[in-house]
């Protein structure tokens, strides 16, 4: 009854010492108390059984030490409490936006830079907590593979799907940014941001990166660009007539209008030539957007006296009841 509570006057409860000391002098009062009805001999009463009220004559002082000890406890206020924490969230909106065109199925990463990009996504969305993330993937076209959404399984579960070939090939970075704008601009989360991963040239779409970065920027979308590939060469996939091999093949990325596209927005670019620079650049931009977060301590008193004072009350009068009826004493 008294787990979790705690007393507002824990002093009060040192009168809980009273009570021995009543049973001390009700001890002693019994023993020197005389009769005041004297007899010349009770011979003639011990054939008389006890009866239940004999049995019971302890029981008003008993009840009497109980309210007394229960009136003790309620006057030293126990409570308990609840406690806990407001959270207030500063969203922001990311839209992860991919290139899978099949030069993405170079080798310079492990297993590849596609897959590799997939794992440092997947790690990145893990990491957050209550950002809405959407992700775009493209080629010679640009779709959406996830809407907007802080359901993070579905959207980890939609990322396993994609794969090189399910657009027409090519990169169109230009029709890329404008989807992803498209998926921020209505948003009305306090910052909104969209990180492109590419590994080579703009050569497709209709839209120009310049000008999609620009309309980016008017609605104040911050793009973070992306340039995977090693220096030098690589090994790219090749369809010969005996299926697909691996030739060394010049990487080109188009950092210069990486670097445009994410100094307009006030961005970042990065450049990663393997997995662990990669997974770095992820780390370094979950640092750079990291949600606030607002924390509110509250602690709730509630008062659990009211059922102490009731029960002594109640056996205070059930004793004064008794005393004056059923165990009523001559004088």
């Amino acid at each position: 009854m008294l787990s979790g509570v705690t007393f507002a006057y824990p002093w009060v409860l040192y009168f809980l010492l009273i009570i021995p000391l009543m049973i001390a002098w009700y001890i002693f009062r019994g023993m020197k108390v005389q009769s005041s009805v004297k007899y010349s001999s009770i011979n003639i009463f011990k054939d008389v059984p006890s009866t239940i009220r004999e049995y019971l004559r302890h029981v008003p002082f008993s009840l009497r030490l109980i309210a007394i000890g229960l009136l003790i406890v309620a006057l030293a206020r126990p409570q308990s409490f609840t406690s806990g924490e407001n959270v207030t969230t500063e969203g922001i909106d990311i839209a992860m936006v991919l290139d899978i065109s099949s030069s993405m199925l170079a080798k310079d990463f492990q297993p590849n830079r596609l897959e590799a990009a997939k794992d440092v996504i997947d790690n990145f969305v893990e990491g957050r907590t209550s950002d809405r993330i959407g992700l775009v993937v493209f080629a010679r076209e640009a779709f959406t593979q996830c809407p907007l959404t802080i359901d993070y399984n579905v959207l980890r579960n939609l990322l396993i799907d994609i794969k090189s070939g399910m657009i027409e090939d090519g990169t169109a970075m230009g029709n890329a940014i404008a989807n992803g704008v498209n998926r921020l601009k209505e948003s009305d989360a306090k910052s909104r941001i969209l990180i492109l991963i590419t590994d080579g040239v703009n050569n497709s779409g209709e839209v120009d990166p310049i000008s999609a970065a620009e309309i980016a920027n008017a609605f104040d979308i911050r793009i973070y660009t992306i340039g995977v590939g090693t220096r030098g060469n690589a090994p790219y996939p090749v369809k010969t007539p005996f299926g697909m091999r691996y030739q060394m093949v010049p990487v080109e990325i188009d950092e210069e209008v990486l670097k445009e596209i994410s100094g307009i927005t006030e961005g970042q670019y990065f450049r990663a030539t393997n997995n662990r620079a990669l997974q770095d650049i992820y780390e370094k931009i979950d640092k750079l957007e990291k949600t606030k977060i607002e924390i509110t301590s509250y602690r709730n008193a509630s008062e659990k006296y009211h059922s102490w004072l009731w029960g002594g009350l109640i056996l205070l009068l059930f004793e004064l009841g008794l005393s004056k009826t059923i165990f009523r004493k001559l004088p």
